[in-house]
């Protein structure tokens, strides 16, 4: 994995950092659990509880239909699915590795592989896990019927990529103040349980109270996901626009960020603090 001879033309050097996200990737799966099956099924099992949550608190309120014309359980999950998609992106880029990491001194490696890596194995995990609970439910509870579900699965992965834009900025944030960074992940994990909107359908919002949501890209993506989903849903308090725009922006600023933590950072770099 980390042999110093180096690839003499493009297609080799292409082949040899897709080797090293690949085997970075299984790295990153196999740290958690060393069974990829058991780590997957507490994958499931965290998005199961979350949803079983939901539907009690939902029913403890009294609420026992659908917001929509739909399935009740499909609503929840709609917007459930989207949330761990995003936060798990956030959290697995942000955790990827700095750049005074150890090992990523070693000369194959560098942080877009480790960030890549940590990306790819966030959406495999919440992927799979997604898919997993669709089937049962399907299977087991009542066939499912999704409007349309290439839409769906777009902005999911639309939701995984927004998230991996965050975490790129925070892990520049945690490479020049290791105390703040994980704390700023923390913080905006914590927030995104209630400024996501998966609880409530942004159409029957106050304009007073759509403010308190709008600026989240995630509010607007998981809306749009249930317009996909449902067939009587027509959002009109969100767009893709906005999460697209503002994703691409924090793309370009998170490389920028970590272009310059990469060529300034060194092991020394606190040693005078």
């Amino acid at each position: 994995m980390f042999v110093q001879n180096r690839p003499r033309t493009m297609a080799g050097a292409a082949l040899k950092t897709l080797a090293l996200i690949y085997h970075q990737t299984v790295h990153g799966l196999r740290g958690k659990h060393r069974n990829a099956v058991i780590g997957l099924l507490l994958t499931i099992a965290q998005s199961s509880v979350m949803i079983m949550a939901f539907v009690v608190m939902y029913w403890v309120f009294g609420v026992r239909s659908s917001p929509l014309r739909g399935d009740f359980l499909l609503f929840i999950m709609s917007g459930i699915l989207l949330f761990m998609m995003f936060n798990m992106a956030v959290g697995a880029v942000a955790g990827a590795g700095k750049s005074t990491s150890a090992m990523l001194k070693h000369g194959p490696l560098n942080t877009a592989i480790s960030m890549c890596a940590a990306a790819l194995g966030a959406l495999y995990n919440n992927m799979l896990s997604a898919l997993v609970l669709l089937g049962l439910y399907h299977t087991l509870w009542m066939p499912l019927n999704l409007e349309n579900w290439r839409g769906s699965l777009a902005v999911m992965i639309f939701a995984w990529f927004s998230g991996c834009t965050v975490g790129l900025i925070l892990l520049s944030i945690t490479s020049w103040l290791p105390e703040i960074g994980p704390m700023l992940t923390r913080i905006v994990r914590r927030v995104n349980m209630i400024a996501s909107g998966k609880m409530f359908v942004a159409n029957m919002l106050p304009g007073f109270l759509l403010r308190a949501f709008d600026w989240n890209p995630l509010f607007h993506l998981i809306d749009q996901n249930r317009g996909f989903v449902f067939i009587n849903y027509t959002p009109h308090n969100s767009n893709l626009s906005y999460p697209f725009y503002l994703t691409v922006t924090l793309l370009m600023i998170g490389l920028m960020a970590e272009f310059v933590t990469r060529n300034m950072m060194s092991l020394s770099y606190m040693a005078g603090r």
